[in-house]
């Protein structure tokens, strides 16, 4: 494929395919890619022998590799040279989240990531309106995990955040040590972000739409959390996570 520069035609780059694996890596190793990544390189993807893919497992850095052998659900990778790339931010962030129905939290989750966050806590809360329990608790737990990894294959982070279990807000706050750097997004506290010191770790909890109760709020203050706002607008709950995960990354992270 050509594309027109400036006066010249010249070649279209190439997308950089980016494939997650939990395997361990090596350099010049043969890997067997999951059958899920297999389908996904040959059914949407549609590569072929020859073809190159980047591949990494999350441990740090990440490999060069090449199509060996192919079929219609199997993909056999010669491992390459190893690159020692990051893209990690400077600034640690826990995202603590209430859970959103549906889309909603899945949007939380892939964009957080892109984003930058380290890890996210998925919380129950009074007003989140989501019930989780058994096999669908780990079903949707494990769906979670995949978009975190997804994200990861997109936007180039060689290391995938760990979406914790889902806890309970008054559970999570009873096992919280409270020495965590806690800001609590509250659309009616006088404190911006520019109000707080610089740091480079840092817990953003975020509740549902219908906010945190006044005890899950007290909850958190005791554990350390500090009652910020965005300004003087109402946000959507994925929203508010992701313009409080940009604004902290402006003031403190690598975004700038």
């Amino acid at each position: 494929m050509l594309q027109l520069k400036g006066s010249t035609w010249q070649p279209a780059l190439m997308r950089n395919t980016r494939i997650y694996t939990n395997q361990p890596l090596a350099s010049n190793t043969l890997l067997h890619l999951e059958q899920g990544s297999a389908r996904h390189i040959v059914r949407v993807l549609r590569m072929h022998k020859g073809d190159q893919i980047t591949l990494f497992n999350g441990m740090g850095g990440e490999y060069i590799a090449k199509v060996t052998q192919l079929d219609k659900s199997s993909v056999i990778l010669k491992i390459g040279d190893f690159c020692d790339q990051s893209v990690e931010s400077s600034l640690n962030i826990e995202l603590v989240q209430a859970i959103s129905r549906g889309e909603r939290m899945d949007i939380t989750i892939q964009k957080a990531v892109e984003l930058g966050v380290n890890k996210i806590q998925p919380l129950f809360t009074s007003r989140c309106n989501v019930k989780l329990s058994g096999d669908r608790l780990i079903k949707k737990l494990t769906h979670w995990q995949k978009i975190a990894v997804s994200a990861c294959e997109q936007c180039g982070r060689n290391r995938v955040p760990e979406v914790c279990h889902p806890l309970d807000i008054i559970q999570w706050t009873e096992r919280s040590d409270g020495s965590s750097n806690g800001v609590l997004l509250n659309p009616v506290s006088g404190k911006s972000c520019r109000d707080m010191p610089a740091m480079d770790n840092i817990s953003l909890l975020v509740g549902p739409e219908g906010g945190l109760t006044d005890t899950e709020i007290s909850a958190a203050a005791t554990c350390g959390f500090t009652s910020v706002r965005l300004g003087p607008r109402i946000l959507r709950t994925e929203t508010a996570a992701l313009a409080m995960i940009a604004t902290v990354q402006a003031l403190w992270g690598d975004f700038g």
